[in-house]
């Protein structure tokens, strides 16, 4: 009778070689190489609170035309421009 050969996943050298490998190769020839996890996923919305700006209609104007150009609603633009300045005061 003939022995099970047991392969070994390898060691690559960066992920193309390992896109490449996993193309051509099955997971299940490599079932003893992994290990069970536990993976905790919360589904929960994050919690949000409404701010109230005011601001003059010729600034809505604008930020309306720059947020169509992005593809964003005004909402969503100034989220991302807040966003990243708080990054970067973080960083600072």
């Amino acid at each position: 009778m003939k022995k099970k050969k047991i392969r070994r996943i390898p060691k690559f050298k960066n992920l193309e070689e390992e896109a490449r490998f996993w193309d051509t190769h099955s997971l299940a020839d490599y079932w003893s190489d992994f290990k069970d996890i536990d993976i905790v996923v919360d589904l929960q919305k994050p919690k949000t609170e409404t701010l109230v700006l005011r601001i003059q209609k010729n600034f809505k104007d604008r930020l309306d035309k720059i947020a169509k150009t992005k593809g964003l609603n005004i909402s969503s633009l100034i989220r991302l421009w807040i966003g990243e300045k708080l990054q970067f005061y973080r960083s600072n």
